[in-house]
């Protein structure tokens, strides 16, 4: 009898369960034996370049399956936009670069203002940088003031062309040449007389600046509240000259509404002057700033200037050698 004869004469693996267990296991041992794990190592993304529009997609390759389309959303540069970022990125590199040797004292300031060309007969005369020398938190007030400055310049080249008209209408030649004088000097004195006091002012923070700004740019804001008045004969189209050009006419009609808008180009300038002054006064007064430390500010300045210093080595060497020779005698 073998060790697997059932007494009773039965087999116990003749029963249908065991039998259905016993080919489910062997189909499962099967599966394992024939897994490959590294069957799928050739599925890998691959980086598919189109040539048709210069832009580069990863899009998943695999040997069995063909290329997949990119789906929509997936971003595109093109070698343009590549190459013009890498240009602004070079360029603002530099000028911090440039700026920082600036500071530094390696590379002298050149002046930029007025912006000329190259071979002009006339060079810069200043410099001008407000986002390298004005503090942050004053640069959009000194910017707002210089655009101001190239309002009111504005203006004066439109009261220029106001004369002009009234050359023309009425053959009246002194207000197109006191306009014309007007424009040459006060373009460049208010630019030196009160800007430039002001950005010197919030550059170094310098309380003699400030009081020359102020004692300047108020009597500027005088000049055109007069200038948006005008007075017949002053050189100046404001609101008088332009309302007595009104007449039945339809040209004295048109040159009365064209003198008009100078008339409110100066209000506007006069308005905008009141504004500033009064908000820099403002910032002025909230630094702790006074009569006294401008007073000391000056003789300070003064005393530095090399001219000054020149001058009274002179005087005290002349003085010296005066009593020298005195004491000899």
């Amino acid at each position: 009898m073998s060790g697997f004869d059932d007494p009773f004469g039965e087999n116990p693996f003749a029963d249908p369960a065991i039998q259905q267990a016993t080919r489910v296991t062997t189909n499962i041992q099967n599966s394992l034996e024939d897994y490959n794990p590294f069957e799928q190592e050739n599925v890998k993304p691959q980086l598919q370049i189109n040539s048709g529009n210069n832009a580069a997609v990863v899009q998943p390759l695999s040997q069995n399956a063909p290329p997949v389309a990119a789906p929509n959303t997936s971003i595109q540069i093109t070698t343009e936009e590549l190459q013009r970022r890498q240009e602004e990125l070079d360029r603002k590199a530099a000028e911090l670069d440039r700026r920082e040797q600036q500071l530094q004292g390696n590379v002298p300031q050149l002046n930029n203002w007025p912006p000329l060309p190259d071979n002009f007969c006339v060079k810069p005369c200043f410099y001008q940088d407000f986002n390298l020398e004005i503090p942050p938190e004053f640069q959009k007030l000194v910017k707002h003031l210089y655009y101001t400055w190239m309002f009111y310049t504005m203006t004066m080249v439109l009261n220029i062309l106001g004369g002009l008209i009234l050359l023309l209408h009425n053959t009246e030649f002194t207000t197109f040449g006191l306009a014309l004088f007007y424009a040459m000097l006060s373009t460049p004195a208010s630019y030196i007389c009160w800007f430039r006091p002001a950005y010197k002012a919030f550059r170094n923070d310098s309380s003699f600046n400030f009081m020359v700004f102020f004692f300047v740019y108020f009597f500027q804001t005088v000049l055109t509240v007069f200038q948006a008045v005008g007075v017949p004969g002053s050189g100046y189209c404001g609101f008088i000259v332009a309302i007595t050009q009104f007449q039945s006419t339809a040209s004295s009609i048109i040159v009365g509404l064209l003198l008009l808008c100078i008339a409110f180009c100066f209000a506007t300038t006069a308005a905008a002057n009141i504004m500033m002054i009064t908000k820099i006064h403002t910032i002025y007064r909230s630094t702790g700033a006074s009569m006294a430390k401008a007073q000391q500010e000056f003789a300070t300045e003064f005393m530095r200037n090399q001219h000054i210093q020149q001058a009274a080595s002179s005087a005290v060497s002349s003085a010296i050698n005066s009593q020298i020779n005195n004491s000899r005698y």
